[in-house]
Order: C-alpha cells, then sequence, then structure tokens
C-alpha cells in the first residue's frame, strides 16, 4: 500500500522530511479495524512531532491522526463496525498513524462518519471535536444544559483553529456566553462565523478589554495557544471558582499560586490519553464521535475545512505541514486521494 512517512526528523523544507513509501497492507487482530483512507487531515501535531531532532527511525514512522475512510476488514473481537461502514476517527499517537491508504485502528476509537459530510469534510474533525469534546465536559466540566449556563462565560483562547472552532460551535450549544480571542480581522471574522458572541485579541490583556464589553470576568477558560504567553492574563481573567484547560504545554512551570485566592482549579486537556493508556472509558471517544455525528447530520455543528489538497503524497503533505508551521493558518487543511 501507499505511505507518507519518515526514517529522520528534519526541517520540512528537506524533500526527505516525509516521503513516499510502498508498505505492506496490515491485517486486523483482536478489536481493530482495517480502514481504507479516503482523506486525511493536518494538525500541529504532525509537525511536532516531525519537527527536528536528533533521531533516526530503523523502521518507517508513518505520522498523521485525522482520518476519514470505509472498513475494509475487521478483527475477530470486533462488534462495533463492519466492512462498507464509513468511519472517521482521529487513532492513536502509540501506533502508526493514519497516512496510508489503509489504516489499523482500535474500533473503541472510532466514530460513525457523518452522512451529510464527503470524506474531506469529515477528516477535518475528529482530533479537534475529540479535544474541544474533552476539555469542554471532561475537563472543564460544562454542564450541557443551557439553563445551568444561562449565566456564564468562557473564553477561548486561539478561537480560530482547528479545536478552537469547534469549540466555539459546542460552548453555544450549551448556552454559554462564549468570547474568543484572535488576532487578525480574517480570524475575528471566523470566529464569529462559528458563533462567539465576542471576539477579543489575546495579544492584549484580558480584563480591560472583557470589561470594555461589560463582562468583568469568565467562569471557564479553554487556552489553545501559548500557554505560558498567556497565563497571567487567563489568572487575572478567571471568575472565583474557576476552571482553566489548556491543551499547549509549557515551557516553564506555571504559577499556580495566582488561582489560590480564587481557589481556581487548572486541568491539562491531552485526546490521546484515553488510547494511550488504554483506559477502562476508552470506549467513550467511539461515543463522542458518535454524537458529533448527529450534531453534524442535524445542522447543529459544521466542518471546519478550509482548504483541500489532493492527491496524498509527500510534497502536498510537506505543503500542508509548511502551512501549520507559518502559524497562520485558520480552520482545517485536509488532503484526499492517494495518488
Amino acid at each position: 500500500m501507499k505511505a507518507v512517512g519518515l526514517y529522520r526528523y528534519l526541517p520540512i523544507e528537506d524533500e526527505e522530511s516525509l516521503i513516499d513509501v510502498e508498505v505492506e497492507i496490515p491485517v486486523p487482530t483482536g478489536r481493530d479495524i482495517l480502514v481504507e483512507v479516503k482523506a486525511i487531515s493536518v494538525n500541529p501535531v504532525d509537525t511536532k512531532v516531525r519537527s527536528p531532532k536528533d533521531k533516526v527511525e530503523p523502521e518507517l514512522k508513518i505520522l498523521g491522526w485525522d482520518v476519514a475512510g470505509v472498513v475494509a476488514s475487521v478483527g475477530p473481537d470486533c462488534t462495533l463496525f463492519q466492512p462498507g461502514d464509513s468511519v472517521f476517527y482521529a487513532g492513536s499517537i502509540t501506533r502508526q498513524g493514519g497516512n496510508s491508504s489503509f489504516h489499523l485502528v482500535d474500533e473503541r476509537i472510532v466514530g460513525r462518519m457523518p452522512s451529510r459530510l464527503s470524506f474531506a469534510e469529515a477528516a477535518a474533525l475528529p482530533l479537534t471535536s475529540i479535544t474541544a469534546w474533552e476539555g469542554l465536559y471532561d475537563r472543564l466540566g460544562v454542564s450541557d444544559d443551557p439553563a445551568v449556563n444561562r449565566d456564564k462565560r468562557i473564553l477561548i483562547v486561539g478561537a480560530a483553529g482547528g479545536v478552537g472552532s469547534i469549540a466555539t460551535q459546542l460552548a453555544k450549544l450549551t448556552g454559554l456566553t462564549v468570547i474568543g480571542t484572535a488576532s487578525r480581522s480574517a480570524s475575528e471574522q471566523w470566529v464569529k462565523d462559528h458563533g462567539a458572541d465576542f471576539v477579543i485579541n489575546h495579544y492584549e490583556p484580558f480584563v480591560p478589554q472583557l470589561k470594555a464589553l461589560n463582562l468583568d470576568h469568565v467562569d471557564y477558560i479553554f487556552c489553545l495557544n501559548a500557554t505560558d504567553d498567556h497565563w497571567r492574563k487567563m489568572a487575572d481573567a478567571l471568575a472565583p471558582q474557576g476552571v482553566i484547560c489548556s491543551i499547549v504545554e509549557t515551557k516553564a512551570p506555571l504559577d499556580l499560586n495566582l488561582l489560590k485566592s480564587k481557589s481556581g482549579t487548572y486541568a491539562w486537556e491531552y485526546m490521546f490519553t484515553r488510547a494511550m493508556y488504554e483506559t477502562d472509558d476508552m470506549i467513550e471517544q467511539h461515543h463522542l464521535l458518535n454524537q458529533l455525528a448527529d450534531l453534524v447530520d442535524a445542522g447543529r455543528v459544521k466542518t471546519t475545512l478550509t482548504e483541500v489538497l489532493s492527491p496524498i503524497h509527500a510534497a502536498n503533505l510537506r505543503k500542508a505541514h509548511a502551512m501549520i508551521e507559518s502559524g497562520s493558518t485558520i480552520g482545517k487543511i485536509v488532503l484526499e486521494n492517494f495518488s
């Protein structure tokens, strides 16, 4: 089968950073399903894993953690899917990624693909949607009851990105007042188009901007960008007994004392945790992706696809990585069709 992978970790400008290869089609065992890959998406995690380092892989390493495709075959212990089913998922960071024409994945982290979407539109959703869903409901503890959230507010830092675009939509469904951050006119409009009530600039202090909107403080903060840079601004903006969740690792220890007087809570969200540790509730990602598919098919959540590259090969994946590394992308970049 066709695949795109690496042996060495190189700058994306180097043609050897991602290469086209042919490998054997794997055979599913246990609860694995074999998926014929129709479309893939690129996320910042792809570029972070691929980033230059002094390491050489003895075997080809395949990246890619957003897939939409069709089940080709299933392992003997599978109960959730059968050949012919259209699916979407993010996969596991501890296994080979989905940048290949066929891919093995545990069925417990796979969802039914929304029927109203194309494969490209669906491939834009899994990783960012799982991150947004877990961040909102599991880490921040947001209720899904709009009556509970009538007077509550959430600040989404980096709302124009892939995760932010989904988090904004989900937060609006819960009845929260949503404040997104953006720094350019195009990204500000994108955030508004996805449902944010207000948009502020993440390069400026948050509290004065909130006060200018007569909002004062926020109950929840979902940080999707530069945790170190925004930490003090977030601590200042958080309401007493509020919660902050971040998905971005820090370069230095955070001063949690800034949250002490407010009895504030800090949490991490890493959407690979369940698959990485094969937690007892690993199947929750299957359930949430199916719930997401229902929301999409009902027209309540929309895909965040902004650009499609075709076909799927190393040159186009290098192009997509370079676009992500520029730091100016809005929404999601998808590749479809193996050449």
